[in-house]
């Protein structure tokens, strides 16, 4: 939900939760200036011939329990009551419009015309009017997948003003180059930084190896087609280091990020369980913890055979190899669980599995 922008203290109230601010505003039933909280409370809409229910903020007078006209308040609701919609029907956020001017380097009238719209129809959205379900279907494919620009520049390049053009097809071309991983290893990482806080590149690297380990253990196939490499701090995926390696310390603080976080629920369900298991038990550990394990596994061990403990190597970790280890961990620690899991951490770490290290 929409941060109302002060401090609160969370309490349970009824069917809803009460954030208890150190607020006053005036009170039209107690005809005087009263403290209030703030109350998120569900209310019910019927939209286009659909039902939808809606949380959103009140604020309620501490001493009467009315609720209270405070200035901003209807403003805010509208903005919550927008973005619960545009989530329950799958439409693109007005933060996604910018996203893709952003990581396109493309204004509003040329990206208009770039995807086939009317002139002044991203304008438009960016002033708040919801886009049809088709409209915003363009909007997320574009943003999700540099290729697809591309070509819809090039198909409505005699719309665009010719130095709009060369800049969002060289930012097109960019991307291109820069997304030279799988839709599924995409997912995979938008996955991770949805679910965790905070992954350093050390942790992000091992984090996608033991997905793909685990997935293969429980289905006896490969989430995504990528080899990772043998380097000196344990499996790296060299694409997808690339390409995070330009990002910010968080990526998803990067608009391109929005190319990835578009990719999250492209995830099988068993993909997603493969994935929860791994970030509820590896997951709890920093990015050294995983290296001192996975530098202990055989995959590893056996692709830095003839190299030094500090020599750079790029030596290919076949998928083969990992879909073998993690067979031969899953028959001894039942890796379908957090709790074997944790055990074989426990085991190739020496630590105990009771947090973050």
């Amino acid at each position: 939900m929409i941060d109302v922008g002060f401090s609160i203290l969370e309490k349970k109230l009824g069917g809803g939760i009460m954030e208890q601010a150190k607020k006053e505003d005036f009170c039209v039933y107690c005809r005087e200036v009263k403290p209030y909280s703030v109350v998120k409370k569900t209310i019910n809409k019927r939209i286009r011939d659909k039902d939808y229910s809606f949380v959103i903020t009140t604020y309620v007078c501490d001493c009467c329990g009315h609720e209270m006209g405070v200035p901003g308040v209807f403003d805010l609701n509208s903005r919550e009551i927008d973005d619960q919609y545009r989530r329950a029907e799958s439409i693109v956020s007005i933060e996604d419009i910018r996203d893709l001017m952003t990581i396109f380097n493309i204004g509003k009238t040329p990206l208009s015309l770039a995807l086939g719209f009317g002139e002044i129809t991203v304008t438009r959205y960016l002033e708040g009017q919801v886009p049809s379900k088709e409209y915003s279907d363009v909007i997320r494919r574009a943003l999700s997948c540099p290729s697809f620009m591309k070509e819809m520049l090039l198909k409505n390049r005699e719309k665009i003003a010719e130095p709009a053009f060369r800049k969002a097809m060289r930012a097109a071309e960019d991307l291109e180059k820069a997304f030279l991983i799988s839709d599924k290893m995409q997912g995979a990482i938008a996955y991770i930084f949805h679910a965790l806080d905070e992954a350093s590149p050390l942790a992000l690297q091992k984090l996608l190896y033991y997905i793909q380990g685990v997935y293969s253990a429980l289905t006896g196939k490969l989430m995504f087609s990528e080899t990772c490499e043998a380097w000196r701090h344990g499996p790296v995926y060299r694409n997808a280091c690339n390409l995070l390696r330009g990002f910010r310390y968080s990526p998803a603080d990067d608009a391109r990020f929005a190319v990835l976080r578009c990719k999250k629920d492209l995830l099988s369900a068993d993909e997603r369980h493969a994935a929860d298991l791994v970030l509820g038990t590896f997951g709890r550990y920093g990015g050294k913890v995983l290296e001192l394990i996975a530098c202990k596994e055989d995959p590893w061990v056996k692709a830095r055979e003839g190299y030094g403990p500090d020599e750079s190597s790029g030596a290919e970790i076949s998928n083969e190899s990992i879909k073998e280890y993690f067979a031969s961990v899953n028959r001894k620690y039942n890796l379908s669980s957090e709790e074997g899991l944790n055990d074989y951490i426990s085991a190739m770490s020496g630590l105990h599995s009771g947090g973050k290290s």
